[in-house]
């Protein structure tokens, strides 16, 4: 199986930044696509962005232009860099990886998530 561990979220205050990275570990063979997503209290989850193994994106319109979704595939790692951060981006934030293990089965795994507050 794959396994998907984030880190860096946190309390920040509005326009501020921070960087969340996703570690992928496991028996991978080629991971496709990549991506994170939120949910904050009573809203369903959404989707924030995501990135190809071509390096291929899409973004949220809500986060367009102050977040930046990149990968590094030799370390399976994708990263969400967050600037001019306001509170409605206040969430728990999970990543998502999807592609095959060496099996050669396909395996879609999700991240435990990482809360997210931008709060003064």
């Amino acid at each position: 199986q794959v396994q998907l561990v984030e880190s860096g979220g946190g309390l920040v205050q509005p326009g501020g930044s921070l960087r969340l990275s996703c570690a992928a570990s496991g028996s991978i063979f080629s991971i496709n696509a990549m991506g994170w997503y939120r949910q904050a209290p009573g809203n369903e989850r959404e989707l924030v962005a995501t990135i190809t193994s071509g390096g291929n994106t899409k973004y949220a319109d809500s986060v367009k232009g102050r977040f930046t979704i990149s990968r590094d595939n030799a370390k399976n790692t994708v990263y969400l860099q967050m600037n001019s951060l306001k509170p409605e981006d206040t969430a728990v934030y999970s990543c998502n990886a999807e592609g095959y293990i060496r099996t050669m089965s396909r395996f879609r795994s999700w991240g435990q998530g990482t809360q997210v507050t931008v709060s003064s």
